[in-house]
């Protein structure tokens, strides 16, 4: 069944989005059956939406054979339940390939990562993403980070271009940029926060109007992911900083030990609570035993902050 637009829009806008880990077998293949049984469990506790193949899903490792599988094995396992999304980005012609690839396979939106480039200009990202909104009938997140930051000028520029572009996800954590674009854009646009461990700022994000995120810890604390979110909404402040205090600060700290931990440390969780998705591709690095340790400690520590 084809999600309606409102209904894709209203989850985006208001509840808990999550990205699961792509899962590999012991010999570094996609596994379709762990992966199946991770939607299923994603799905049990609540999530708003499922975003796969995005950046905690290591979707720049990703093969086409395998993406082809991820959004298949999606749109089979989660029936439309909640809207699904998948990342389209790299090149213009892999993008538009890509978001070929999503649409015939049922998923419901896209989420467009910046260019691998190592620097771009403001002219040429909007052409990038102008480009791959334009050929594709899907409706499409813009994630706003590393070499593809646009500003607000820039973002409106898009808007008005492409009327498939329904979203945009912060992945800047620069408040005074987003709020210039979300008075500058208005509700034309959702806004999603989409930083690392996006509940660190999740009170500022607030403050601005942006009143979702993707939680990535959702993969291996899920009851705390949705009780420090429903605290937030509620405006529950013992809560939210109890939680920020004894769990986020701690985990930003370990995630700080090496580059790329922001992924590498969700698939360690995912292991420690017995749903292993398999370790990360390289070039991103597996954490140390110490490391391991601190985590497991932290996933404990998770149990008792729910009331």
């Amino acid at each position: 069944m084809k999600l309606s637009l409102e209904r894709i829009k209203s989850a985006l806008a208001d509840g808990l989005l999550s990205f699961p880990v792509t899962d590999l077998d012991d010999k570094g293949q996609f596994n379709s059956v762990t992966f199946a049984d991770r939607l299923e469990w994603f799905m049990s506790h609540q999530v708003s939406s499922i975003f796969v193949a995005g950046g905690t899903g290591e979707f720049f490792s990703l093969s086409k054979d395998e993406y082809i599988s991820i959004v298949k094995v999606t749109s089979e396992t989660v029936k439309s339940k909640v809207p699904t999304i998948s990342s389209v980005g790299r090149s213009i012609p892999e993008a538009i390939e890509f978001a070929s690839i999503a649409e015939k396979a049922g998923i419901d939106a896209l989420l467009l990562m910046p260019p691998y480039l190592t620097e771009c200009a403001k002219e040429g990202v909007f052409e990038y993403a102008k480009t791959i909104m334009q050929n594709t009938n899907l409706p499409v997140i813009y994630y706003n980070r590393a070499n593809g930051i646009l500003p607000a000028e820039y973002i409106q520029k898009l808007a008005d271009a492409c009327p498939n572009f329904i979203a945009l996800k912060d992945g800047t954590g620069n408040m005074e940029a987003l709020n210039t674009t979300i008075k500058t854009v208005g509700n034309r646009l959702i806004y999603i926060g989409g930083v690392p461990t996006a509940e660190i700022i999740s009170e500022a994000y607030l403050s601005i109007g942006v009143n979702t995120y993707s939680s990535a810890v959702f993969n291996f604390v899920p009851e705390m992911a949705n009780h420090f979110y429903k605290s937030l909404r509620a405006g529950d402040k013992e809560a939210v900083n109890l939680i920020i205090k004894e769990f986020f600060i701690p985990f930003v700290k370990l995630r700080s030990n090496s580059q790329g931990y922001a992924v590498s440390l969700i698939k360690a969780g995912a292991k420690i609570i017995g749903k292993s998705a398999g370790d990360v591709r390289a070039p991103l690095p597996v954490p140390n035993t110490d490391e391991v340790e601190v985590l497991k400690k932290l996933i404990d520590k998770a149990g008792t902050l729910i009331k």
